[in-house]
């Protein structure tokens, strides 16, 4: 696992990108906490600089929306998936295990 951020770095209706050999974002959303592969599937865009309603987030390119829940895309013009990844809160601090990433159909 790695560690993201504490809890207060990251308010609500806010998101935040982790480098590494495959970017994920961390969003906070609906009282939860998500993680998914910060690239946009259909095209290369930052989905942590998207924006954030309910349990999705639009990207900021060209307005497709992927499920925070799930990544799957609800619209046009994504039509693959992005992984996502389980978010554990712990003592305060925000942890995403990218060694468990879920492949969704």
């Amino acid at each position: 696992m790695i560690r993201a951020c504490s809890v207060s770095e990251l308010p609500e209706g806010e998101a935040l990108r982790l480098e590494g050999p495959v970017p994920v974002s961390v969003f906070h959303s609906e009282g939860g906490y998500y993680a998914l592969d910060d690239t946009c599937s259909h095209q290369d865009a930052s989905l942590a600089d998207g924006w954030i309603e309910g349990c999705f987030v639009e990207c900021p390119l060209h307005a497709a929306r992927f499920d925070l829940r799930t990544g799957v895309p609800d619209c046009l013009p994504a039509k693959n998936a992005v992984r996502t990844y389980p978010v554990v809160v712990a003592d305060g601090v925000i942890y995403v295990d990218t060694g468990a990433q879920r492949d969704v159909a």
